[in-house]
């Protein structure tokens, strides 16, 4: 692909998507099989607390219905999943890429990947694999997109998606779903580098709680039929 196609991409990709989530066709809202909350609070054994989303924080951020949760200790959670569900997207009320976000509160990316979903499974899929760091902390989050019988991690691919079901369907429901483990060190450790036993460990961690949750994920989004 040459460059000036590269650039055209994004561009294409965001014109059309205005055009056919703005009106050319209705988006059916559609409500999920059950509440995120009922996404199972017990997660590689360890329970949780569930953490309530502040109402401008929300409004900014669009979605219809969520769970967020901390998992062990709240002085120093071992790890917490957040699943934002979108009953359908329209202009103004979209999935943020949560790369967008994360520099503006303060986190640098120290490195991206898109890794294959843990534990694999029917929907099969890729996941988005980023370690961020803050004023030395050090955080791991898996992330991706699921809905519409699919798990996705370029949101490339997950706007094609979504205009293309928009356009055939009506239909844009998806859900955003986010595991942050932060990476954690012992007292009087070296500075950490990219590739520390304490990532190692972190990562363990996603990939266990990746392969419980994303089916679980799965059972209260609603099915697309597209027969």
């Amino acid at each position: 692909m040459t460059p000036k196609l590269t650039l055209f991409v994004p561009v294409a990709l965001l014109f059309g998507g205005v055009l056919l989530i703005s009106g050319i066709r209705e988006q059916y809202v559609v409500q999920p099989v059950k509440p995120m909350k009922a996404i199972p609070a017990l997660f590689l054994g360890e329970s949780s607390t569930d953490v309530v989303v502040g109402e401008e924080e929300r409004r900014v951020a669009g979605m219809s219905d969520y769970v967020m949760r901390v998992f062990g200790p709240d002085s120093a959670p071992d790890f917490t999943v957040y699943v934002g569900y979108y009953d359908r997207q329209v202009q103004g009320k979209t999935i943020h890429s949560p790369k967008n976000c994360l520099p503006g509160a303060g986190w640098e990316i120290l490195t991206s990947e898109r890794v294959p979903l843990p534990g694999g499974g029917a929907q099969g899929g890729t996941v988005n694999r980023v370690l961020l760091a803050n004023k030395g902390v050090r955080t791991l989050v898996y992330y991706w997109y699921q809905g519409r019988g699919r798990v996705e991690s370029s949101e490339y691919r997950v706007k094609w998606d979504l205009l293309r079901d928009a356009a055939l369907y009506g239909r844009t429901e998806e859900a955003l779903v986010r595991i942050v483990i932060p990476v954690k060190r012992s007292v009087g450790d070296k500075p950490p580098s990219n590739n520390d036993a304490a990532i190692t460990v972190a990562d363990a961690v996603a990939k266990k709680v990746a392969t419980e949750l994303a089916p679980e994920v799965r059972k209260v989004l609603p099915a697309l039929n597209r027969s």
